[in-house]
C-alpha cells in the first residue's frame, strides 16, 4: 500500500511538471554521467547505455526471444543520439529515486538490421519498410519497460513486440496496476521529450530535431 502512494504522489508530481522549460534544462540533475565506448566516442553524437544501477539491458533482438524468433544483433548493446540519451538518462534518474530501473528492449537498430528484420517478416503492420527507416534506425527511439528493485518487471499487460489489441495504449481493459504502471512509463517519457504511439506500450521517439538513417553497427567482444 505505501508502495501504491508513493507512486501516485509521483504520478501526480511528473504529470504536474509535464512541460519541460527548456531554460532549466541544465539545472535538471543528472547524478551518473553516461560513460560511451570508443566506438560511440569515434562516432559523433551518440552514446552508449551499459548495464548499471539504473538501467538493465534485455535486448531482445540480440536473442531468439523475439518476434522472428531469431538473433538479429552478434550482442546486445544499447546506443542512441546524444540528445535523446541525455533525456532518457533523466527518465532513468527519476525512476531510480524510487529504486526502479529501465528495462532497455531495443535502441538504434542499424539500418542493415532493418533490412534483415523485413526480409523475414515483409509487412508494414509489423516492421518498418528499410527505405522508409523507423525512428530506431534515426537513433531516437527506444522500446522499454521498467523494473522493480527486485529485479521484477512491473505489469504492463503484454509481453514486449506483442501485436495484438492488448498491447494498445488506448485499450483500458487491463487492471488498475496495469493501466498505473502503463501511466507511470508514460507520463516520465512524455516529461523528457519521448512520445509513444497508440499500439505499443512499450516504444517512445525522441521528439526534437531530425535525424537521418544509420547504417553502423557496434563492435562485439
Amino acid at each position: 500500500m505505501d508502495r501504491i502512494i508513493v507512486i501516485a504522489f509521483f504520478l501526480f508530481f511528473i504529470s504536474c511538471n509535464a512541460v519541460n522549460d527548456a531554460s532549466n534544462t541544465d539545472k535538471q540533475i543528472i547524478t551518473e554521467k553516461i560513460e560511451t565506448t570508443d566506438l560511440a566516442e569515434e562516432i559523433e553524437g551518440w552514446v552508449e547505455f551499459p548495464e548499471n544501477r539504473t538501467q538493465h539491458l534485455d535486448i531482445k533482438y540480440a536473442t531468439t526471444d523475439n518476434f522472428v524468433k531469431e538473433a538479429m544483433y552478434d550482442c546486445g548493446k544499447c546506443y542512441l543520439r546524444k540528445s535523446a540519451g541525455l533525456a532518457l538518462q533523466k527518465v532513468a534518474q527519476s525512476l531510480a529515486q524510487f529504486n526502479y530501473k529501465l528495462v532497455l528492449f531495443d535502441c538504434y537498430r542499424p539500418a542493415p538490421i532493418q533490412q534483415k528484420l523485413w526480409d523475414k517478416v515483409p509487412n508494414p503492420n509489423y516492421v518498418t519498410p528499410p527505405e522508409k527507416g523507423s525512428m530506431h534506425n534515426r537513433g531516437v527511439a527506444i522500446d522499454l519497460s521498467i523494473m522493480d528493485e527486485k529485479g521484477n518487471y512491473l505489469d504492463m499487460g503484454t509481453p514486449y513486440d506483442y501485436f495484438g489489441i492488448e498491447a494498445h495504449t488506448d485499450n483500458y481493459n487491463h487492471s488498475k496496476e496495469v493501466l498505473r504502471n502503463r501511466k507511470l512509463l508514460n507520463n516520465l517519457m512524455v516529461k523528457y521529450g519521448f512520445k509513444g504511439i497508440r499500439t505499443e506500450w512499450w516504444h517512445f521517439s525522441f521528439v526534437d530535431g531530425n535525424y537521418e538513417i544509420a547504417d553502423w553497427e557496434w563492435d562485439c567482444p
